[in-house]
C-alpha cells in the first residue's frame, strides 16, 4: 500500500501488477524448471547410448589355438562339433590351424568359424627356410594371424622387437592380429606384470598406427597348459589396467574399441565368469579348443 501511494499508482492496480508479477515469474520458473529436466534426462540417455555402444563396439571374440595338433581325421571330427554347434551368433569364432592343415581346415570349417594362422614372418619372400609371409596366408584366403605367443617368444626366443615387426607386416598385408602378451610366472611373483605387459604392447605401438585390426591376447605365461587359470578377479584387474594404459598411449578411441581377450587354460569350467568381467571380450583357447566343450566356451556370453 505505501509502496503504490509512493509511486503514485492506485493501490489496487499495485496489487494487481504484483499478482501478474507472481503469476509471470511462476510460469517463468516452472518451464525452467521443464528444461532442466528434459536437459537431465538427455544427458543421461546420451551416457547410457555411450556406454552401450562401448560395450556392443567390442563383438565378444573367442579363438581356438590348435597349436602343433591335429591330423585331417581330427580336424574332421571338430568341424563336426563346430558344426553341430549350435554357436552364438554374436561371437567372432576363429580357430589357429597348423601352417599345413590350414586350407584344408578352411574348406571344412562352417561358414561362421575363420581359420587362423598360428604365425608368420616378417617379409613378403625371400630365403627364409621353413618360414611362410602375410601374402601367402591371404592368397590361400586366410585372414587371421596369431603373433607373439609365449612359445613363439620362449620357445623359440622371439623377441618384443621381432614381434611388432611380424605385426605390422601382418597389418600392413590386410591380415587380422592376435597379438598374445603376457608375464613369465617370475615376473608375476616380482610384481612385474604391468611392466611386462605395458613393455610388450608398447613395442607393436611403436610399429603400428592402426589398431583397428588388432586383437590383444593376454595370456599369462604360468598359466598357459599348467591347469592353472589367473582368477576373474587377476584376470580383470591386468585387463583394466591395460586399457587405462592403451588409452593414457593411445587414445580413448583405441582403448574403448580394443578387444582384450584372457587365454590361460580356459575351459567350460571356468569361461563364464570370466566371461562376466567388463573388461574381458574373449578368450584364445589351447587344449579345450580340441574338444566339444570349445562350443560351451564359445557361447559363454549366453
Amino acid at each position: 500500500m505505501i509502496q503504490a501511494l509512493w509511486i503514485g499508482l492506485n493501490p489496487r492496480t499495485f496489487e494487481g501488477y504484483r499478482v501478474i508479477e507472481r503469476v509471470v515469474f511462476k510460469r517463468a520458473f516452472d518451464l525452467f524448471k521443464v528444461q532442466v529436466h528434459i536437459f537431465v534426462q538427455r544427458s543421461a540417455l546420451s551416457d547410457c547410448r555411450n556406454l552401450q555402444f562401448s560395450k556392443m563396439g567390442r563383438k565378444f571374440f573367442v579363438g581356438g589355438n590348435w597349436k602343433m595338433n591335429g591330423t585331417k581325421s581330427s580336424i574332421d571330427e571338430i568341424v563336426s562339433f563346430l558344426s553341430k554347434g549350435p554357436l552364438d551368433s554374436k561371437v567372432d569364432v576363429v580357430v589357429g590351424v597348423p601352417a599345413i592343415y590350414l586350407d584344408y581346415a578352411k574348406c571344412k570349417l562352417p561358414a561362421n568359424v575363420f581359420a587362423s594362422a598360428q604365425n608368420c614372418y616378417k617379409e613378403t619372400k625371400g630365403a627364409f627356410t621353413g618360414e611362410i609371409s602375410p601374402a601367402m596366408l591371404k592368397d590361400v584366403g586366410i585372414n587371421y594371424v596369431i603373433l607373439g605367443h609365449s612359445e613363439r617368444r620362449h620357445v623359440f626366443g622371439e623377441s618384443d622387437e621381432l614381434v611388432a615387426e611380424k605385426t605390422a607386416h601382418a597389418l600392413e598385408n590386410g591380415l587380422t592380429v592376435i597379438a598374445c602378451i603376457g608375464e613369465k610366472l617370475e615376473e608375476r611373483e616380482a610384481g612385474q606384470t604391468e611392466a611386462v605387459v605395458f613393455r610388450q604392447t608398447a613395442a607393436i605401438a611403436a610399429k603400428i598406427k592402426d589398431w583397428s585390426n588388432v586383437v590383444i591376447a593376454y595370456e599369462p605365461v604360468w598359466a598357459i597348459g599348467t591347469g592353472k587359470t589367473a582368477s576373474p578377479q587377476q584376470a580383470q584387474e591386468v585387463h583394466e589396467k591395460l586399457r587405462v594404459w592403451l588409452k593414457e598411449k593411445l587414445g580413448a578411441g583405441v582403448a574403448d574399441s580394443m578387444r582384450i581377450i584372457y587365454g590361460g587354460s580356459v575351459t567350460a569350467a571356468n569361461s563364464k565368469e570370466l566371461a562376466k568381467q567388463a573388461d574381458i571380450d574373449g578368450f584364445l583357447v589351447g587344449g579345450a579348443s580340441l574338444k566339444p566343450e570349445f562350443v560351451y566356451i564359445v557361447n559363454s556370453k549366453q
